[in-house]
């Protein structure tokens, strides 16, 4: 008695739930429950009293159709323990999961008389169970929906586990490709092999949160194909890597379009030729070789093909596009295989020539170059012949950036385009200086149109017949604050290199406007007189000129008979058609034009009778041996009189001396102008001159 009063208190304070059916009462169809301890009560709600006598049925969820007394009754037919679950109800309707435990107790006959059962509240643990499967499943079904090939490797047993789809993604079969690793290293690109083993190791050190790869793959055709492979470790409580699994993605296009676009960025879209920046990160890495190794020498050629802008503007942009490609091809054809030949931009190519023995080795290049212009190039089924100017800049130690070598290269090129085209210039240090005095030109000059400092000086034109003043000529003078007058010859070319030729232009042009309307106002018959403006090639290729022209006229209230343009034989044959539509423009306004220098440039005559001119000016060349050359004498006489035969006056240019000005009298020119009567003078000095009326 003692013995079960204890058990009783052991089963009262133990903290599992207990739970005791009887096998078969007298006159019951199963089990009954005749014993419940107060951890059973606390778990289920329900008190002893009110399912001793019950069947266990009463504690399982309503539909469970008597699962939870089917096992009991099993247990006690077979005398056999058994552990069950089952979806139980608490007293509240709450459901919850359960594990019976189940243990029968027997009497002396070996028959099951008793059933003692040991509850656990198992909820959670079904919930991760749940949890888990759904993982599983949701896991399976990305594996069977994904692209990608999966893995998985046992770094214990140095096993891998590889997907029936990262096999086939390089063409092999599920029963072709083993378990072991060297089943995925034997096939990765011997130049990528370091890498990944390099991220692989990085990851399971931990020195990064996830291992990621992009590597080329052997397919089983023997082609390479770029994989994106990222993993992840799974580790021990000792933090050291047991296992690493992941995923195997085909990125081949996306790495060729990212090839495709590195090589675009790098190379010219029309040649296919390196382009310059690509040009000049190869010159950064021979500069760098050149520190290292003191007897290498390099150079850089730059090449500039000799009036390209006329293939342009005279047959297309095509057509030049035509020109640069095959200049390209025969430039390949010519260098060696260790330079690099690029497209710099426009028409302009460069030449990197490696390890030569010096300057001369660069010189027989560039010579060999200029060679193979010699033939000609056919576009629009015609026959181009043209030429390069290059420039060659050595290396040196001196040299730290690229773009300083580069420079002077260029500098290089352009002396010889503007003084020598078709030939080879060597950059030297002289060259340099006189870039960076140009730059300080160039930046004076700016300042210089901003306080406005370039004003017209006025050369009288006279009428020889009467010898009165008829005109003048207004030219661009600089009055620079420290240097005094700067003659044109020092910064109208570079004016037109710039652009700043715009800004001159219609400041000279506008000053000169306002100047003899104030000289027609203020003298008696100013009203006659002319003002001759030049218009450089670059004025008159500006698509507004006639409307800037024709703004300056009603701002000034000049007669546009009164003003006369002066253009040389360049800018009309550089475009004929365009040149003859401007200058029809200009006299339908009835502005006056005059050919200037005429005899320095083409002359041709074929020409000359199809544009609207009124004046050729013969220029000075011709004048100063007037009276000592009789072929000058005779071509004057010749000029003078074809001008006449097509509608036009002559003015004489440069008449120094007495002589000169008797000859051109006698040869009926009407004109001229020189020292002789007067040099370039400002407004105030002229007002002075036009107040004495000289005649000469």
């Amino acid at each position: 008695m003692k013995l079960q009063k204890l058990l009783s208190r052991v089963a009262e304070l133990t903290g599992d739930a207990l739970l005791i059916a009887e096998a078969t009462p007298s006159g019951a169809s199963g089990p009954r429950i005749v014993y419940a301890n107060p951890a059973f009560e606390r778990q289920t709600g329900y008190a002893a009293a009110e399912i001793v006598g019950e069947s266990p049925q009463i504690l399982q969820y309503p539909n469970a159709n008597g699962t939870a007394i089917e096992p009991f009754c099993r247990a006690l037919d077979t005398g056999e323990p058994a552990v069950i679950e089952f979806r139980a109800m608490r007293k509240d309707g709450g459901e919850f999961w359960a594990e019976w435990r189940l243990s029968p107790v027997r009497d002396g006959n070996g028959h099951t008389e008793y059933l003692i059962a040991s509850q656990h509240d198992i909820s959670s643990r079904k919930e991760q169970q749940r949890a888990l499967k759904l993982r599983e499943e949701r896991y399976a079904l990305a594996a069977r929906g994904t692209n990608d090939g999966l893995w998985d490797w046992d770094l214990r047993s140095n096993v891998m586990y590889f997907s029936e789809r990262w096999k086939n993604m390089l063409g092999y079969l599920e029963s072709e490709i083993g378990d072991s690793p060297e089943d995925w290293f034997v096939r990765v690109h011997p130049q990528d092999i370091r890498a990944l083993n390099s991220a692989i190791e990085a990851h399971l050190d931990g020195a990064s949160e996830q291992f990621e790869s992009e590597h080329r793959m052997l397919c089983k055709d023997g082609s390479y194909r770029w994989m994106l492979t990222r993993g992840v470790a799974v580790r021990g409580a000792d933090d050291a890597a047991t296992r690493i699994a992941g995923s195997q993605a085909d990125v081949t296009v996306r790495k060729r379009a990212e090839q495709q676009l590195t090589f675009d960025a790098m190379h010219d879209g029309l040649t296919g030729l390196p382009n310059r920046a690509l040009f000049l990160d190869r010159l950064g890495q021979l500069i760098a070789l050149s520190r290292r190794r003191p007897d290498f020498k390099f150079a850089v050629v730059c090449l500039n093909i000799d009036r390209f802008k006329r293939v342009n503007d005279s047959l297309g942009h095509g057509a030049g596009d035509v020109m640069l490609t095959t200049v390209a091809r025969r430039l390949e054809g010519w260098i060696g295989q260790a330079d690099t030949l690029a497209r710099l931009g426009g028409d302009e190519f460069g030449i990197l020539m490696e390890d030569i023995a010096g300057e001369q080795d660069a010189i027989a290049l560039a010579e060999r170059l200029i060679g193979c212009f010699a033939a000609p190039v056919i576009l629009d089924e015609q026959e181009i012949v043209s030429s390069a100017s290059i420039g060659i800049a050595m290396s040196d130690p001196s040299y730290e950036r690229p773009d300083d070598l580069l420079r002077d290269a260029d500098l290089a090129m352009y002396r010889t385009k503007s003084e020598s085209p078709g030939q080879v210039e060597i950059f030297d240090k002289p060259m340099h200086d006189r870039a960076v005095t140009l730059l300080l030109l160039e930046t004076d000059l700016r300042r210089a149109i901003e306080r406005e400092e370039i004003v017209p000086y006025y050369q009288p034109i006279v009428d020889l017949r009467s010898g009165r003043i008829a005109g003048f000529e207004a030219l661009a003078r600089w009055q620079h604050r420290e240097r005094g007058l700067v003659s044109p010859a020092d910064f109208i070319p570079l004016a037109e290199e710039t652009g700043l030729i715009f800004a001159i232009g219609a400041r000279v042009l506008s000053d000169a406007c306002h100047q003899m309307m104030a000289w027609t106002r203020s003298h008696p018959k100013g009203d006659r007189l002319v003002m001759n403006v030049n218009v450089s090639a670059k004025q008159f290729a500006e698509p507004g000129l006639v409307d800037q022209i024709e703004e300056i006229l009603r701002h000034s209230g000049l007669d546009q008979r009164q003003l006369k343009l002066e253009i040389t034989e360049s800018v009309i044959m550089d475009n004929p058609e365009r040149a003859g539509d401007i200058l029809s423009q200009l006299k339908e306004h009835n502005i006056r034009l005059s050919l200037d220098d005429f005899g320095t440039g083409y002359s041709s005559l074929s020409y000359l009778h199809r544009f609207p001119l009124d004046t050729l000016k013969i220029d000075r060349l011709f004048i100063g041996s007037i009276g000592t050359d009789g072929r000058d004498a005779t071509l004057v006489g010749t000029i003078n009189e074809l001008a006449h035969s097509l509608g036009m006056d002559v003015v004489a240019e440069g008449i120094e001396t007495v002589q000169q000005l008797g000859h051109l009298r006698k040869l009926g020119c009407e004109f001229g102008q020189g020292y002789l009567f007067s040099v370039p003078l400002p407004a105030a000095e002229i007002e002075k001159l036009l107040d004495r009326s000289p005649q000469w």
